[in-house]
């Protein structure tokens, strides 16, 4: 009995030990199933295969992009250069005119060239003699006007003749403020010519100083054309009322009157 005994028991024995190994080799297994860092320890190469193989088709795309936008800014830099070249030309080419001057009209040389050529006026020509002359003159000048609005021009010269009345002193410098001066008239075709433009009496740039008659530009009367009755002042007064060989009267400087101012072109 007691053999029986200790065989049973030593097989119960031998049999608990023996069932529990692939016990412990299940829960082993399962641990290692459980246990999420167990493959990252060991990644397979799929994984940087699959990874490269994502990311590799992008990058022809941002390739394409790059050299598109490359030649966008080439083309942009190319049409920004030719507007700066173009610019630059046309400022050479202003810059070479104003230099140079303004053009000088064909028309006016023109005129000016006859004007020569025609036969001078004596200082006793009469005011017919004149009148034959001067509309063909004056047609030729005025067809390239040159002179401020207002101005009348004849002969290289721009004349205006005032609306308002002011004082010899006041008038030259209501003149001197436009860039000219009271009318100087030392040629017989200036004196018709502002006999006829004319309509009132007009301060003119001559003045008496020390008993000598002087223009504004320091020069002294050479040619006159002084009325019959001149009267007794110191400045000089054209009267375009009367006839050109004669209309030249004289007043007080500080009479007020109309005036003609001058200036050269």
């Amino acid at each position: 009995m007691e053999m029986n005994t200790i065989n049973t028991e030593e097989e119960r024995y031998v049999e608990g030990i023996k069932p529990s190994e692939p016990i412990l080799k299940a829960s082993a297994e399962e641990e290692a199933e459980l246990d999420p860092y167990s493959k990252l320890q060991s990644p397979p190469e799929d994984i940087y295969s699959e990874a490269y193989c994502g990311v590799g088709p992008d990058k022809p795309k941002a390739d394409k992009e790059t050299v598109g936008n490359t030649r966008l800014y080439r083309a942009v830099c190319v049409l920004l250069g030719i507007i700066c070249l173009t610019l630059l030309l046309v400022v050479i080419i202003l810059s070479a005119k104003f230099q140079h001057g303004p053009a000088v009209c064909q028309e006016r040389e023109e005129a000016v060239k006859t004007n020569r050529q025609s036969p001078s006026f004596s200082s006793t020509c009469s005011y017919e003699q004149c009148q034959e002359h001067l509309p063909s003159i004056e047609v030729k000048y005025r067809s390239c006007p040159q002179c401020a609005t207002g101005w009348v021009e004849f002969d290289k010269t721009c004349f205006f003749l005032s609306t308002v009345r002011l004082s010899w002193e006041e008038s030259q410098k209501n003149c001197s403020a436009s860039g000219g001066s009271l009318a100087v008239i030392n040629d017989p075709l200036f004196q018709y010519f502002l006999s006829k433009e004319g309509k009132m009496n007009y301060w003119i740039g001559l003045r008496q100083k020390s008993n000598t008659w002087t223009w504004t530009d320091d020069s002294v009367l050479q040619k006159s054309y002084w009325a019959e009755n001149s009267g007794g002042g110191d400045c000089g007064i054209l009267n375009s009322g009367g006839p050109p060989e004669k209309n030249w009267v004289t007043a007080s400087c500080k009479a007020y009157t109309y005036f003609i101012c001058q200036m050269q072109l």
